[in-house]
């Protein structure tokens, strides 16, 4: 995997830093997840506590899809993998998360999501920059693709929030971006709520890559914004493999974790 880039123009930098100093005075606003007052001259409208409250995940997970296994008691240097892993359910090789899917990282999510907040995908991007460098030898890879939404929300919606992460992240890396090699060709039923039946239903052959992809023997980093219980990545990893990709990495900004709603935890994913 290559380093992350320098950073840019320091003039320019030092101009929008002004700007948004300026700004900030002038116009002064709320955080978006506590509704105090922001102090900083940051275009994310999220105060520095908010960001960091966010639930980072810990080195105990499992090996393989990066589930939280904070109960499980290991030593440091042990291998550990969830059922799902021990079973090979997944097609893609290897996933990592940066934080919980809970609480403010829920809300701030959200407003990724609906209200297309660039900034804070750039900020998300950098922190899912830091989790691969974590990984750096599991997780290399040769291009960054965006988890696709079908053809009919992203209209709706009018752009990919998965693209709001992966673009900037891309950039970071100094890898290619592919924004759109991947396509959902089925859409996600209207029902909020889907159980986990439902869940793996619901993409089973939804997603493949688009005529005259070129993925072969090459490593897909795949990036979306919340893995709850990776039918999703699955999915998408089956496509890639069958278009002749060498392997598939999943990176999100948030996982899910175990709970007794497991099976009927809606996250308005997809």
């Amino acid at each position: 995997m290559a380093e992350p880039s320098p950073p840019g123009n320091a003039p320019l930098r030092w101009l929008r830093a002004a700007r948004d100093a300026l700004a900030s005075v002038l116009l002064p606003s709320d955080c978006r997840l506590c509704e105090r007052l922001l102090l900083h001259s940051s275009r994310i409208p999220i105060c520095e506590d908010c960001l960091a409250s966010f639930p980072r995940i810990s080195e105990k997970i499992c090996s393989g899809c990066g589930l939280p296994l904070e109960d499980m008691a290991v030593t440091e240097a042990e291998e550990i993998r969830c059922a799902d892993c021990r079973a090979d359910r997944f097609a893609f090789d290897r996933a990592r998360s940066f934080a919980v899917y809970e609480e403010n990282l829920v809300r701030a999510i959200l407003l990724l999501k609906f209200d297309r907040i660039e900034p804070l995908g750039e900020w998300f991007a950098a922190r899912l920059a830091e989790v691969l460098a974590r990984y750096r030898d599991l997780m290399a890879a040769d291009l960054v693709v965006p988890v696709p939404l079908h053809r009919d929300r992203q209209k709706e919606r009018g752009y990919n929030q998965a693209e709001l992460l992966s673009r900037p992240l891309a950039r970071l890396l100094d890898l290619p971006h592919r924004g759109v090699l991947l396509v959902r060709t089925k859409p996600r039923p209207d029902k909020h709520i889907l159980t986990l039946r439902e869940r793996w239903d619901a993409v089973r052959g939804a997603f493949a890559t688009r005529p005259g992809s070129q993925v072969d023997n090459l490593r897909v980093l795949l990036v979306d914004d919340v893995m709850t219980t990776g039918a999703t990545l699955d999915a998408c990893a089956k496509a890639l493999r069958k278009a002749g990709a060498k392997a598939v990495l999943g990176l999100t900004i948030a996982r899910a974790g175990r709970s007794p709603l497991w099976k009927v935890q809606d996250v308005q994913h997809r």
